[in-house]
């Protein structure tokens, strides 16, 4: 006797299902499809197949955005790195360490658009930064930071490391405080010094925490935007220095009204981000299961 169907569990899904397919699937259907087209969002598309690929390969600026988002990739070794250190300074029970790990954690609060203005405030020809360096003697006239080309994709990228140091630092320090204490006792039995104890226990102990942090900030450096947005005043930086490809896509969509070149982009970008994450993923996990 076959199973009766049961109505009610899908009714109570139906909501949920309704959303996911309204504001998820639909829309990735219509990208892939708009990026087969000729669409400028007041006209209605013409399908054109593969021509907005096409162009993109020969679009110079499209592979300057795409070394860009690379190149911010960068970003991912170095927050981990640091943001370790910083969770083992602050795992330690001191006066005043609740203040130190709050003062860490303001950026993360403070939103990208503001912190994006402050620093570009900072940076500003008039601004602190050179008035520290002209005082101190260090420069004889101002630095144009956020006009030169060279500049651009590293403030940024000092920029996005910053605001990411305190959030990254309190999921480490979540797992520090999940490493049992006698590993450590261990460790120091076998003669290891206070920075051996930490790379032989607590790097491996933090290994699940490492795979999250490596591919979310991995994922967030390959879609920044607010913080190349601002600093430039949404154009890029001079000679496209700072564009990358989620900054490329709004240009195309929001700027240029080419939504059916900014969907190709959006795929190219889907695409790197899925297969980027998955090697991530299956690499830290070849780390672990060697290690093991």
């Amino acid at each position: 006797m076959g199973k009766k169907f049961m109505f009610t569990p899908y009714l109570f899904l139906t909501p949920a299902l309704l959303v996911i397919g309204v504001f998820v699937l639909y829309p990735i259907v219509a990208v892939i499809y708009y990026s087969f087209t000729d669409y400028s969002i007041v006209t209605p598309p013409i399908w054109t197949g593969l021509k907005n690929y096409q162009q993109l390969i020969h679009d110079t600026v499209f592979w300057q955005a795409l070394a860009h988002s690379f190149i911010y990739l960068l970003v991912t070794p170095v927050l981990i790195f640091l943001c370790i250190i910083l969770a083992i300074i602050v795992n330690r029970k001191l006066p005043g360490i609740n203040a130190f790990r709050a003062l860490y954690y303001i950026p993360v609060i403070s939103g990208s658009i503001a912190v994006g203005i402050s620093w570009k405030l900072m940076l500003d020809t008039n601004g602190l930064l050179n008035g520290l360096l002209l005082s101190l003697g260090w420069i004889k006239e101002p630095i144009q930071w956020l006009a030169e080309p060279a500049y651009t994709l590293p403030i940024a990228m000092l920029l996005t490391t910053w605001m990411g140091l305190g959030y990254y630092m309190m999921i480490f320090l979540a797992g520090l405080q999940n490493i049992s204490e006698d590993l450590y006792d261990a460790a120091v039995i076998d003669g290891c010094n206070a920075w051996q104890k930490h790379w032989h226990v607590s790097v491996p102990g933090l290994r699940p925490q490492i795979t999250f942090v490596a591919v979310i900030s991995s994922l967030a450096a390959l879609e920044v935007f607010n913080e190349i947005y601002i600093l430039t005043g949404g154009l890029g930086g001079i000679l496209n220095s700072g564009v990358t490809m989620v900054f490329y896509l709004w240009q195309q969509a929001f700027k240029y009204h080419h939504a059916g070149m900014a969907s190709a982009i959006a795929m190219v970008l889907l695409i790197i981000t899925l297969a980027f994450s998955i090697a991530n993923i299956r690499l830290l996990e070849s780390g672990t299961e060697t290690e093991s």
